[in-house]
């Protein structure tokens, strides 16, 4: 029984109960329609709603409309949000469970590299900085990939700036490519960032993971000037916020090399 004066954390309220802890793990593997998410815990489209209502009233689930379909909403699991609410219950019971997380490490040397491929429809904004981060982020220890149902002519030009400016990454001798280029390939990770390549994005052999993230795309304004530039930050931001929850999962996943 909670003392006098002690409130359940709301992190503790929320996850406690079975349906919402199904939902916020099935969560983690990426982004999912309410459609979705009623066929993976096997219940009720209007219990699942509910539930997802009182994740995202915490704070805990974010939602946002398809760009492919806006009858459609994609729900998002704010992992970040996640670590600072375990961090805040570990407090609450005793100050010596404060949780820090140490940053996540991609093994060195013995396992092969993870194959990772980002797409979008234009591989011009978000996918080719999906791309730039990972390598970044992964020191050599990922091999990484980007392309584009509809592949624009160049990069766009603040997606080169924002990794310049923010992450010291230059892009500005990259081009876009077609999804085709690299259909004959094999990946461990297959990652769609557009709700629309998500419905075209071309089956890959090996049985890759699949993976969504609902991002919508910083250009679609169709601002090439500076008024534009702000979306670019903030989709960077998210990206390179989801890159880093990314590396754990790679290190935990990485297979053996496959003898000879």
């Amino acid at each position: 029984m909670v003392g006098p004066g002690q409130a359940i954390p709301s992190f503790v309220r929320l996850a406690a109960h079975p349906l919402r802890w199904h939902l916020l793990t099935e969560l983690t593997a990426g982004d999912y329609r309410v459609r979705e998410l009623t066929a993976l815990v096997g219940q009720p489209q209007n219990l699942v709603s509910y539930h997802l209502r009182q994740l995202r009233g915490g704070g805990l689930v974010t939602a946002r409309r398809s760009n492919f379909d806006a009858r459609d909403t994609y729900y998002h699991l704010d992992l970040d949000r996640c670590a600072d609410a375990l961090i805040t219950t570990g407090t609450a019971l005793h100050p010596a469970l404060s949780l820090q997380q140490p940053p996540p490490a991609m093994p060195g040397g013995g396992p092969r590299r993870p194959r990772v491929l980002f797409a979008c429809t234009g591989n011009s904004a978000r996918s080719p900085i999906a791309e730039a981060l990972l390598r970044h982020h992964a020191g050599g220890h990922v091999e990484v990939f980007s392309a584009g149902s509809r592949p624009k002519p160049r990069i766009h030009p603040h997606a080169v700036r924002v990794l310049r400016d923010r992450f010291g990454i230059d892009i500005a001798d990259q081009a876009p490519r077609h999804l085709d280029t690299v259909a004959d390939q094999l990946f461990d990770h297959v990652i769609t960032l557009c709700d629309k390549v998500r419905e075209v994005c071309p089956d890959f052999g090996d049985h890759p993971r699949f993976v969504h993230w609902s991002i919508p795309d910083p250009a679609a304004t169709g601002d090439a000037d500076a008024d534009g530039y702000p979306a670019f930050i903030r989709t960077a931001a998210q990206i390179d916020t989801r890159i880093r929850h990314l590396l754990t999962v790679l290190a935990a996943t990485s297979r053996p090399e496959e003898e000879p």
